[in-house]
């Protein structure tokens, strides 16, 4: 499971091909991991969302920009950075496995901005890295789950 977590980091900039289920979401939880610690480490830092509440009940504002915000930001915008470009190739290379183009991911990505319209095409992005690839090769490449291509019982 490690191997996909890390492999969109292996194909950095690599829009070509395929990409499994297990790849997408896999990064995906690797993401999820990385900015739970990054909160974690800022809480302990001295991030405090009761810095918030105070602010918003007429509280000094400053007492937001602590070593736990900063710590915040500069973590979570370098890494954001580092893994900007592999988020955008392992989706474009998943919908590449359901034999759709990537130009489709850039239309839903458009498409969400829209109000209302933008949470149908969230769901149906949602829906569409859910499904399994289409099996065998397709106009994108081989079948990563079956690289030969071969067929056991043909």
């Amino acid at each position: 499971m490690l191997d996909y977590m890390v492999m969109p980091f292996k194909r950095y900039a690599d829009f070509k091909g395929r990409s499994l289920r297990i790849e997408y979401w896999g990064f995906a939880l690797l993401n999820f991991i990385v900015y739970a610690v990054i909160l974690g480490i800022s809480m302990v830092l001295g991030f405090s969302f009761g810095a918030f509440q105070q602010v918003e009940q007429g509280g000094d504002p400053s007492a937001l920009f602590g070593a736990g915000f900063f710590t915040l930001v500069g973590l979570a915008g370098i890494y954001s950075l580092a893994v900007f470009i592999p988020s955008i190739a392992v989706a474009v290379r998943r919908f590449h496995d359901r034999d759709m183009s990537g130009w489709w991911y850039l239309g839903f990505i458009v498409l969400g901005l829209i109000p209302f319209v933008g949470w149908i095409a969230t769901i149906a992005s949602f829906v569409i890295t859910c499904l399994p690839g289409t099996p065998g090769p397709n106009r994108f490449g081989m079948d990563p789950r079956d690289p030969t291509g071969a067929e056991v019982f043909a």
